[in-house]
């Protein structure tokens, strides 16, 4: 199914200024299907964790954040080797781990090799609670419910979609 996020993913992919993004929006619109289908159709591998389905998962960001310790120990848990460019991580539910989040500074600065998406729902709110924010270190990106276009296009009613895109709606 085509989402318009799809093409922002795809510049942010070839980006060489590129930095961990951080993907926010509601539950259930979509989020997680559409960076999961990225990683599937653009990368070889993609190493995907959940917080919210995988409490443990906190504990690996308890002593170190840094992505020297952090990618083996991801690596360990995903059952497969992080390559650099080559494999998508995926941080899901992110806010129900404020050091993955902050991990996120790090990987910017010391390890931009590295592909990182991280998706979470009520991200804006989660972050006033004293945690420390990753601030000029990542790429944002609000992601929405399926718009009336994406709709006409998933019921395969191109040409609709293409008039809709021409007149701005």
């Amino acid at each position: 199914m085509y989402r318009k996020i799809m093409s922002f993913l795809e510049a942010w992919k070839e980006n060489e200024h590129r930095k961990p993004l951080i993907l926010q929006g509601a539950r259930q619109v979509g989020k997680t299907y559409s960076i999961l289908e990225f990683g599937r159709t653009h990368y070889e591998n993609v190493a995907y964790f959940n917080f919210e389905t995988n409490p443990k998962l906190n504990k690996t960001f308890e002593e170190n954040i840094s992505p020297d310790y952090l990618i083996p120990i991801l690596s360990h848990i995903a059952g497969q080797t992080i390559v650099k460019e080559k494999t998508l991580i995926v941080f899901d539910e992110v806010q129900l781990c404020e050091r993955a989040l902050t991990s996120l500074k790090y990987f910017c600065e010391n390890a931009p090799e590295y592909h990182i998406v991280v998706a979470g729902s009520l991200l804006g709110i989660s972050l006033h609670h004293n945690v420390s924010y990753p601030v000029g270190k990542v790429n944002e990106i609000d992601m929405y419910p399926m718009s009336y276009g994406e709709f006409l296009l998933a019921k395969g009613e191109k040409q609709c979609y293409q008039l809709l895109e021409e007149h701005n709606f």
